[in-house]
């Protein structure tokens, strides 16, 4: 029995970039493979190519720390910045090369006797499928890549075009047509803006509001030549800059907590209400300041939205909700029928659905959804957002709980991956030690697979769940953070980021399972007090640091 690679990655976004890149400086090596259903690498930032479209945290901190880019035209790029920043990092490493393109993972199965995973890939044009044998499988697909199904009945009726934000149909000129758009979350008060202003305007945008979100006003000024030349040049210069975005981004959570942040949410709600009723219609402002509490939901950056529903072409409804779509537009629940050329849906994305539509089978069979069903209520978790028991040699970035509401998704993934290097060094060692990559698979006595063990996952998920119900996310609010069938919060991580990425620099190694298939011994790493001391001095001075600042 031979492998095809030794890692198998799914998707050639910022987390499968980062996964691949940091494989080559880490171990040298070429020796892996990345499935990507798209043609070209950049994930979310190739996919989302809506006007206007953008991100709500600094370049220079959404960004690699080990690719910093001197040249960021301004404070908060837009996508097409931020997609070339990705490919240059993709190319600058050779990873192009070694993605298979419009192709997609259907399932994986784990096979005990060689510590192999089977892996079956569909090429998306000619329909064709195939098998690729690893030994260590990454998920890098993330959570927000499958848009939500619009659930309005008659939609299938509709004649003109219908579409969701993240799949945007460049073929419809929306110049002096009618357009309705539903959810104001952030894809849509970044595209109302540019649909409804200049010369090429719609006649006329409608949009319909489920709920409103707190919105914050945002400045976003180029960066001078000057500031840029600072940046490349002078030694050190990005790294405190990005330390100083860091800084103040990490103190925000502060505000996270149910009992001690009260004071600082209250500034916060203060603040954006007032911003939001100097800067809204009168006739929307109550509407627009949303009851729930803030920071329950990530705020929106105003990118110029409330300042557009001014404009006579502009109507929001949030009273009056969708009762059906028709064949030329929509009927409300009062009634009222509005005609469309186009509905555009910006109605996020299913959250819950971790690593759908593929199958995924670990130890005897058992599916990913039977063992979150056993141990988790139904709903996906994983020990640091990253290892799963019962599915050894696999890893999930931008997994289960590993949002944060008020850090960038680059830094978090990018524990996640050095977290991911750690473990699976000895395995990468074993692979080196046998005749590699294509080859039989020789049997060693060095480890050749790795998982977490059951009891670490279920104490860090309770552990987890029950941090969790004292930050503000579980103050009732709607959102994509709380699973709707079991009420769990499956998104945020509740703690400190860099605590976050203490876990992923001091490994508590008991809490992982070594094994060799040819004796079937198990190892554990003996540097496990050392660590646990190191992260239990770093955890202290955290804390007194944190409350120095108080």
């Amino acid at each position: 029995m031979s492998v095809d690679t030794t890692v198998l990655i799914i998707g050639a976004g910022p987390s499968g970039i980062g996964t691949a890149a940091q494989i080559i400086r880490n171990f040298k090596t070429y020796d892996f493979e990345i499935i990507e259903k798209s043609n070209d690498v950049g994930g979310t930032w190739w996919l989302n190519t809506y006007p206007g479209c953008g991100c709500d945290v600094a370049s220079h901190f959404y960004s690699y720390s080990f690719a910093l880019n001197p040249n960021w035209s301004k404070v908060f790029a837009l996508q097409p910045e931020i997609h070339a920043y990705f490919r240059h990092v993709a190319e600058q490493y050779k990873i192009p090369q070694r993605v298979r393109f419009n192709s997609e993972v259907t399932s994986a199965i784990w096979e005990a006797e060689s510590a192999t995973w089977l892996v079956e890939i569909v090429d998306l044009k000619t329909k064709e499928t195939r098998e690729r044998r690893c030994k260590i499988l990454v998920s890098a697909v993330g959570a927000l890549s499958i848009p939500q199904e619009c659930d309005i009945p008659g939609a299938k009726s509709f004649q003109g075009k219908l579409f969701h934000s993240a799949t945007w149909d460049h073929s419809f000129d929306w110049k002096g047509r009618n357009v309705i758009t539903i959810g104001n979350g952030c894809s849509a008060t970044q595209f109302v803006p540019v649909m409804s202003s200049g010369e090429g305007a719609v006649a006329r945008l409608t949009q319909f509001s489920r709920q409103p979100h707190w919105l914050a006003k945002r400045e976003n000024p180029d960066y001078s030549s000057l500031f840029k030349s600072t940046m490349r040049w002078v030694p050190g210069a990005m790294r405190l800059y990005r330390w100083w975005i860091y800084w103040n981004k990490e103190m925000l959570f502060r505000g996270f907590r149910i009992k001690g942040g009260q004071s600082i949410r209250e500034s916060w709600a203060r603040d954006a209400a007032q911003y939001i009723r100097a800067t809204a219609p009168e006739r929307y402002r109550e509407a627009l300041v949303p009851k729930s509490v803030i920071g329950c939901k990530r705020r929106v950056n105003d990118t110029g939205y409330l300042a557009c529903l001014h404009q006579p072409n502009v109507e929001l409804v949030y009273d009056d909700p969708i009762q059906r779509i028709t064949e030329e537009g929509v009927q409300t629940k009062s009634g009222r029928y509005i005609s469309a050329d186009a509905i555009i849906l910006a109605t996020g994305f299913q959250t819950h659905k971790f690593l759908s539509p593929m199958e995924i089978r670990g130890e005897n069979g058992v599916t990913l959804q039977d063992h979150w069903d056993t141990h988790s209520s139904g709903s996906a978790s994983a020990y640091f957002g990253t290892c799963i028991s019962g599915f050894p040699n696999f890893f999930t970035m931008m997994g289960p709980n590993t949002v944060t509401g008020h850090l960038s998704v680059i830094y978090t993934v990018e524990c996640q991956i050095n977290f991911t290097m750690r473990v699976i060094r000895p395995i990468m060692k074993s692979v080196a030690a046998s005749s590699g990559s294509g080859s039989n698979i020789t049997r060693t006595s060095h480890p050749d697979y790795v998982a977490v063990t059951t009891e670490a996952e279920i104490a860090d998920k309770n552990w987890l769940q029950e941090k969790c119900k004292d930050l503000v996310w579980a103050t009732g609010c709607t959102s994509w953070f709380i699973d709707p069938k079991t009420g769990i919060n499956t998104q945020m991580y509740p703690d400190w980021q860099f605590l976050f990425w203490a876990r992923s620099y001091w490994i508590t190694w008991k809490d992982l399972t070594y094994k060799s298939s040819a004796q079937g011994l198990q190892s554990r790493n003996t540097n496990e007090g050392h660590s646990l001391l190191l992260v239990g001095l770093l955890a202290s001075f955290a804390v007194a640091v944190y409350t120095a600042l108080l």
